[in-house]
């Protein structure tokens, strides 16, 4: 038996009565780019959310890089973020001339640690960048008082986090804007890339619909130097009919977690710790041991796929040395990076795959006579 990371194929076939018909009603249209089912996705999405404004871009990278633009990051500014996390995080920043400031994480989390923010802002700080790593809200509460305190802009990362809740609020509630990704392997997944940003603030979606097709307003006169970032058909119809599955896709992760949690109770990991106040989605779903390295192997042995994220913290990269970060400098990041392991929780699992990964992983604790 094997067990995928994720099942893309399975998934498909399982929609592919909804799905077929509409792309080729989209094709035949001749309409491609920002048309009908765009305008549509983005108002489900943003019922969804509970935001008032949605707009669709070509990829999560973007809707971070677009959603920076329309605050006003601009060169020699610094944003406060987390090492630990996909690059696209950081790397917006630089793209956009401004400083990453990184500030290490909460290790039970993963996400990053509210009580070090304050003592990293400076007068060129102007925002703060958390990651609602692995589908559990970062602490947005705090974030957003500490922003408030300080006339800071609040943008939520939420690539991994749709349908997650904090104090019973949805992702973005208490930023000015939070960003989605819809790459194939999340929670709902585009057929190729895709993204949006949520908003409350008119002015913020207003300048995002500008700059994600060129810094057009109207025509072909443009008030800004934008970006060819447009969401296109194809995309939307298909993430519109994947959205309808969202809940109950949603609550199959909850369930695996669930039977991973009584399977591994007793096993030599620590498990995902989930705030009482949060509403986790596991985009991924993260255990931590010391010997990492040697499960994972046992793993594949034994035909169960699972991933690291991530395996170096950003500030130790190669491409960000010249930030001047050396090890050490976030501890609770470079120990996690050493650590952490994502197990398959995707909605097509089955019971008797998690039952595999979970026996396979006290068979590699009693071979290795690893104590809890």
């Amino acid at each position: 038996m094997q067990v995928r990371m994720a099942d893309l194929g399975s998934q498909y076939l399982r929609i592919r009565d909804e799905v077929e018909p509409l792309v080729l009603q989209v094709l035949a249209s001749g309409r491609y780019i920002l048309g009908e089912h765009v305008q549509r996705l983005e108002a489900e999405v943003a019922q969804a959310c509970n935001a008032r404004f949605a707009i669709g871009v070509s990829s999560g990278t973007d809707a971070l890089k677009i959603a920076l633009r329309a605050i006003g990051i601009q060169p020699g500014d610094e944003v406060i973020t987390t090492p630990f996390t996909f690059v696209s995080t950081a790397e917006v920043i630089v793209q956009l001339g401004a400083t990453p400031v990184f500030v290490d994480i909460d290790p039970e989390t993963y996400n990053i640690d509210p009580n070090l923010v304050e003592s990293a802002i400076t007068p060129r700080t102007r925002a703060i960048l958390p990651v609602s790593l692995y589908g559990q809200s970062a602490e947005m509460r705090d974030l957003r008082q500490i922003a408030d305190r300080y006339g800071l802009w609040l943008i939520e990362d939420a690539a991994q986090a749709i349908g997650a809740r904090h104090y019973d609020q949805p992702i973005g509630a208490f930023a000015h804007a939070a960003t989605l990704s819809f790459f194939p392997t999340k929670n709902i997944g585009a057929a190729g890339d895709a993204g949006m940003i949520l908003t409350n603030d008119e002015q913020i979606a207003r300048k995002a619909r500008s700059l994600r097709v060129h810094g057009m307003n109207g025509g072909y006169y443009y008030e800004d130097i934008g970006y060819t970032a447009r969401l296109d058909e194809l995309q939307a119809v298909i993430l519109r009919v994947k959205m309808r599955y969202l809940h109950d896709w949603t609550e199959r992760r909850r369930y695996h977690a669930t039977l991973y949690r009584a399977l591994l109770a007793d096993a030599p990991l620590q498990l995902p710790v989930v705030r009482p106040y949060n509403y986790h989605v596991y985009h991924q779903f993260t255990v931590r041991t010391a010997h990492r390295d040697a499960l994972r192997e046992f793993l594949r042995e034994r035909g169960v796929e699972s991933a690291v994220y991530y395996p170096l913290p950003l500030h130790l990269q190669p491409a960000y040395r010249f930030l001047g970060y050396r090890e050490g400098d976030c501890p609770n990041a470079e120990r996690a990076a050493q650590e952490v392991l994502s197990l398959p929780i995707h909605s097509e699992l089955t019971e008797d795959q998690i039952a595999l990964v979970a026996q396979s992983i006290l068979e590699f604790a009693q071979t290795e006579a690893i104590a809890v």
